[in-house]
């Protein structure tokens, strides 16, 4: 069994070094540095998604690659509806990949780790997923959950909101849905922390993590106001696993049955076809 105590160390330190990555200004990192730039879609506790995804990122042998996560929390694919949720092993798991490549490794505030924060509840199929949340880590982790559990929100609390590259591709949970884009103040992203009502509807950190407009029109606009091109989000389930929202915006999703990735350079002209060409699925495309 793992030791609690040193996982509760880990969280901590990934917290520390989450707030101190190089490029990070308020809640945007700028890869300027960066090759290349694999980012998963949403994992939502899948464990063995991830452990896919690690191997193809190959970041011991590719020191110009980064990593981009999200959306770590809440297991939805979960089919022993009698155990408690146990994603905070993934968690665990990206805090220790953290602390070992603590410039290359980028986990993204979702709306669900949002939601741990502010207490906002989260049903699927009639199950409260913080709950569950919260009962798989007092099953693991006994007299020392409280201070886990409290780790694990100080780390979604020191989250960046989104990744850029110098070639202009955004990468962020979700786009804001066009009605809140202008209402949102996007001078929170220059912040330290974030002010409670940002994390409210129609806040900044909420429209970001929860919108779902798809339109051209929003994707244009939201691009003007933070001097972009394209998207690369997450945050909304694709039957394939991926899919082109617009001319600017790729999805990508990391949950079952097919979990996706893509993988761009980060430098130099990128199209949004480039985009849908870099896409990897699992059990379909493999690379080294």
């Amino acid at each position: 069994m793992l030791d609690p105590h040193k996982i509760l160390a880990t969280v901590r330190k990934a917290t520390e070094l989450t707030r101190r990555t190089p490029g990070r200004s308020g809640s945007v990192v700028r890869l300027d540095g960066a090759d290349e730039v694999m980012v998963v879609g949403d994992l939502h506790g899948n464990l063995r998604a991830f452990r896919w995804a690690l191997a193809e990122s190959a970041l011991a042998s590719h020191p110009g690659r980064h990593l981009v996560l999200q959306e770590l929390v809440h297991e939805i694919n979960k089919s022993q509806d009698e155990r408690p949720d146990l994603s905070h092993r993934l968690v665990d798991l990206v805090s220790a990949l953290k602390c070992q490549y603590p410039e290359r490794v980028h986990l993204i505030l979702g709306n669900h780790e949002l939601s741990e924060i502010t207490g906002r509840t989260i049903g699927k199929d009639g199950r409260a997923l913080n709950e569950l949340f919260r009962q798989g880590i007092e099953a693991s982790y006994g007299p020392l959950a409280n201070d886990l559990y409290q780790a694990y929100l100080t780390l979604f609390a020191a989250l960046p909101i989104a990744v850029r590259t110098s070639n202009r591709v955004f990468i962020c949970h979700t786009i804001p849905d066009g009605y809140d884009l202008d209402r949102i103040d996007l001078g929170v992203l220059d912040a330290e922390a974030w002010p409670p009502e940002s994390m409210k509807r129609g806040g900044t950190v909420y429209a970001m993590t929860w919108g779902r407009d798809d339109s051209t029109e929003t994707a244009d606009r939201f691009a003007e106001m933070v001097d972009a091109d394209l998207f690369v989000t997450g945050h909304q389930a694709c039957d394939e696993g991926f899919r082109r929202a617009n001319h600017r915006q790729l999805i990508v999703d990391g949950t079952d049955p097919y979990p996706t990735y893509c993988r761009f350079p980060a430098r130099g002209p990128i199209s949004i076809d480039a985009l849908m060409d870099s896409v990897k699925v699992m059990g379909l495309d493999s690379s080294d």
